[in-house]
């Protein structure tokens, strides 16, 4: 069977993820028709898809008017009608196996053979889904996050009997609307992000239980400590404490106490005013920073790390495919799979088999994999192998796991790679800078561009939460990675569409150009934390602004937008995002087809004459004209003025 192009799209079910889902593919150009059984329900989650857009258009997120996609929607409670010339169907109906069974039967007689089919189930195995089809082979999962129109990623799940060609299919198709898939190549009970969060929050569960620690040094620690966005019960009670006991019910899992007590008690979390906080009568989850001291924040860790273990040791998905899952659909700080070859997977398995020799559990016992790993010597970074191979070259592009990097036609692009986090600046982005800008070949490089992953941020900031737990002698190494792009000999360009906020605008500021999006918003929030600055803000602030309007800036720490700031000379241009990769290509342009020699050389002048007085600015610049004017560049360039042509500079 052959699955052509996917042109038109059908999704059942309006709620939360049906209409969330909806929206994403009409933003992304396909006709798409809603289904639901109901008028209501019809008419409700059009009336969301409505709002949301409107709001988006507002943040000038949209590339077209939000009318332009509301006419890509169509709306009805006939199946027949919303299937019958659909290329691919996406079920978004409740967690219910015979409902599901029901639905897709009817599909089955109600669609041609070469449509894929698609459930959004976050729990039931595709498997069983498919199982009372005649052709399950074109049955697949493609699991949504909540909510969609947010949140990147999409789980691409097979069944057992799911072809190749129709997991392809469904990748290309979720890649097309702009989201980032990941493979589960085998029909685990939770696929891959939720397989490894389970033990995030129940092994905390089993700790409060047992007496080991309390709720509150639990959610600090995971959050101070170790930089998760939410602790573990924090989270619980945002999600709703029934949903993790069903799920630990329905996969034949023990729950700890805690979980059956508040479940019977029906203090179910912030939907029912009460969980393991209270927002009716208290404050929520009102822990503090220091409230997590002692806590084992090891003992959680190492069972995230057996998940992931188990997940890759049994070839469902890659390191690189959990780390994305759990970074995008959790919001984790990092990926696990890295975060345990820094911890060192023997460590963890040491962890793991203390534990299950001290309390006899078998949530403790390791994974083959981890204990094939060490027995290879694979132990993590220190041993230049763990999950991932660790390139002992420095320099090696490919070696990088918080930035992105590529050198094609003398350009060296950066992507920070964090956009779960508004690609904030955490210690080990910075430190992956610092070591690219130090030790790439300049010989190779003409130019560099630096931007942000996602479509919401150049980089919102510093990643306080992965810096809480640093001494404050340490925090004087973060500053090099900004000097090292302020320093390098080659014209840097930021790249900024979104938000560029304190540590993303002190990187922004060490590059030499600076180009946005009309959208974009500049801004130094420090102050609000009782902070300032701490790479170079408050100077070069100074420098390029003047004293009034740096102070405005970190005085206040409001934001302003992109208009503003060019016109305060905070930034080169504020373009259209439709003109902006055009603007930013004739920059490159210029710089790639100019004078190496001469634009180093033009940099350190200016750099350097900054700080200097007149006079020995004046100097400098004299000798570096002085230095050039003997450069085979310089002829080149004379010959091509006078002859009429555009000069081609080698460098020499």
């Amino acid at each position: 069977m052959s699955y052509g192009t996917i042109d038109r799209v059908a999704v059942l079910g309006a709620g939360n993820m049906g209409h969330g889902i909806t929206e994403v593919t009409a933003m992304a150009g396909y006709d798409v028709t809603m289904r639901d059984i109901e008028d209501d329900l019809v008419d409700g989650g059009y009336e969301q898809i409505e709002w949301s857009l409107e709001k988006l258009e507002e943040k000038d997120r949209l590339n077209e008017p939000a009318a332009d996609v509301l006419d890509r929607i169509e709306t009805t409670t006939d199946l027949d009608e919303a299937v019958s010339d659909a290329d691919l169907v996406i079920e978004a109906a409740p967690e219910n196996l015979e409902l599901k069974h029901d639905i897709f039967a009817d599909l089955e007689e109600l669609t041609d053979e070469d449509t894929l089919l698609a459930s959004n189930t976050s729990s039931l195995p595709i498997s069983d889904i498919a199982e009372v089809l005649e052709t399950p082979e074109r049955v697949l999962g493609l699991h949504f996050f909540n909510p969609p129109v947010k949140m990147d990623l999409v789980e691409v799940i097979y069944g057992e009997r799911t072809t190749d060609e129709v997991a392809e299919a469904g990748y290309e198709w979720v890649e097309s609307i702009d989201k980032t898939p990941i493979y589960v190549r085998k029909d685990v009970r939770g696929f891959v992000v939720n397989t490894v969060l389970g033990p995030f929050g129940g092994e905390a569960a089993w700790m409060v239980s047992e007496d080991e620690a309390t709720i509150r040094e639990a959610d600090a620690a995971m959050v101070h400590q170790r930089g998760y966005p939410m602790g573990p019960f924090e989270l619980a009670d945002l999600t709703g404490i029934d949903v993790g006991y069903h799920v630990r019910k329905e996969g034949g899992t023990p729950v700890p106490p805690i979980i059956e007590q508040k479940v019977e008690n029906e203090n179910l979390g912030q939907k029912t005013g009460e969980g393991f906080y209270n927002y009716e009568d208290g404050n929520g989850a009102d822990y503090e920073p220091g409230d997590g001291e002692g806590f084992d924040t090891l003992r959680i860790e190492a069972r995230l790390a057996n998940r992931a273990a188990y997940i890759v040791g049994e070839d469902v998905s890659t390191p690189e495919e959990v780390d994305i899952g759990v970074r995008l659909g959790l919001g984790f700080p990092e990926g696990i799979c890295r975060r345990a070859d820094k911890i060192g997977i023997d460590t963890i398995l040491e962890k793991l088999e203390t534990l299950q020799e001290e309390t006899g559990s078998n949530r403790f016992e390791p994974h083959p994999y981890l204990e094939e790993l060490v027995e290879e010597g694979r132990t993590g970074e220190d041993a230049w192998a763990g999950f991932y191979e660790y390139d002992t070259d420095e320099g090696d592009l490919d070696s990088y796991h918080d930035i992105n990097v590529d050198l094609e036609d003398g350009v060296l692009q950066i992507e920070l790679d964090r956009p779960s986090r508004m690609n904030a600046l955490s210690e080990d982005l910075l430190g992956e800078i610092d070591d690219l800008f130090s030790s790439v070949d300049t010989d190779d490089v003409r130019c560099v561009t630096i931007e942000g992953a996602g479509d919401r941020a150049f980089s919102a900031g510093a990643d306080i939460s992965g810096f809480s737990s640093t001494k404050p002698t340490d925090m004087m190494q973060v500053t090099p990675a900004f000097e090292t792009v302020n320093d390098f000999p080659r014209p840097v360009i930021a790249k900024i569409d979104g938000f560029c906020l304190g540590g993303g605008l002190e990187l922004a500021l060490a590059c030499d150009l600076r180009l946005a999006t009309e959208r974009s918003s500049f801004g130094a929030p420090e102050i609000g934390l009782g902070l300032i600055p701490g790479g170079g803000g408050t100077q070069r602030l100074m420098r390029i602004l003047g004293e009034t309007r740096a102070k405005e800036l970190v005085f206040r720490g409001s934001h302003i937008d992109a208009e503003r700031a060019q016109d305060w000379g905070l930034i080169n241009r504020a373009v259209d995002r439709e003109a902006f990769d055009d603007v930013v290509e004739d920059f490159v342009s210029d710089l790639r087809n100019g004078p190496p020699i001469g634009l180093e050389v033009a940099k350190k002048v200016m750099n350097e004459g900054e700080d200097a007085s007149m006079e020995a600015a004046l100097a400098m610049e004299s000798q570096g004209f002085g230095l050039l004017i003997s450069t085979d560049d310089v002829m080149e360039g004379t010959m091509a003025f006078a002859e009429d042509r555009e000069p081609e500079f080698e460098g020499e």
